[in-house]
């Protein structure tokens, strides 16, 4: 199983040191937060789009993707019910997208809950139109760059839009197009009132792109309560081959600590699950 750590983790330090590093302890990509890179997607040149890349090639890395796509924008909003600011929002996804591609990545993850909650007055199917609308103007930017665009469900407490695998999954599934699929996250399962995390792995499975290794606590897999051997036996059972990534939002004690105890603790579970070493 492929492990990745996300970039924000690391807060201060130069990219290339952050890639010998994960490199070096184990992890064999990086998953990048576009607002460590410039406050706009666009101020992100060529030629540092280019050592970015080689910086994590030399390291023995591979750049898989972004996340927390519209975190610290300004201006943008996946369910406006003003038009223009759905334009541009779109436009700006069609950016992070070529930015993707330009870094080696293949995957889009469509967090962001402040930028897709539902203004007062907007009702939960004009929400659905609206980010539909939005995410079809990206759709031939995915096949031209090969980039898959991941919704990510979060938790009733961080939004008021997609809280859940299921409405994630009716996304998805409006959506329609094979460059779209889900993206699950521990710390969100664990808050789905539908099921376990185990059985939600199983029930979308089939529509699982990517996957965020958490807690709960908002720190990383093994800080927290959630066992994650039947996390990895269910991610065995669905035959799942893409990526595991480490996503915390508490940084203590620090990085280096995070990193290290977070993919022992990954790798003995996923041991203990059944997956071969």
């Amino acid at each position: 199983m492929p492990y990745a750590i996300c970039n924000e983790t690391f807060e201060g330090w130069e990219h290339g040191c952050v890639c010998q590093y994960v490199a070096g302890i184990g992890y064999h990509g990086l998953e990048i937060a576009p607002f460590t890179l410039a406050s706009h997607v666009t101020e992100v040149s060529v030629e540092q789009r280019q050592r970015l890349r080689f910086q994590a090639e030399q390291a023995g890395l591979r750049i898989i993707g972004l996340h927390w796509l519209l975190a610290r924008t300004q201006g943008l909003h996946l369910t406006s019910a003003d038009p223009e600011v759905r334009r541009r929002t779109g436009a700006y996804l069609v950016e992070l997208a070529r930015l993707c591609h330009d870094l080696g990545g293949w995957l889009l993850v469509f967090g962001s809950p402040a930028q897709r909650n539902l203004s007062e007055g907007v009702s939960r199917e004009q929400g659905f139109a609206y980010a539909e609308e939005v995410f079809r103007g990206l759709l031939p930017y995915l096949d031209e760059w090969h980039v898959d665009l991941c919704i990510e469900p979060l938790t009733a407490k961080e939004t008021n839009f997609l809280t859940s695998c299921a409405e994630g999954l009716e996304l998805v599934q409006r959506l329609a197009h094979p460059r779209v699929g889900l993206h699950l996250d521990v710390k969100a399962m664990c808050w789905d009132p539908e099921a376990s995390v185990p059985e939600l792995i199983r029930r979308y499975g089939r529509w699982l792109r990517h996957f965020h290794a958490n807690d709960p606590n908002l720190r990383g897999p093994g800080f927290g309560a959630v066992d994650f051997v039947p996390i990895f036996e269910a991610l065995r059972d669905i035959g799942y081959t893409g990526w595991v990534s480490v996503e915390v939002f508490d940084y203590s004690p620090d990085p280096e600590t995070i990193a290290v105890r977070s993919l022992e603790y990954m790798q003995s579970c996923a041991q203990r699950a059944g997956w071969p070493a």
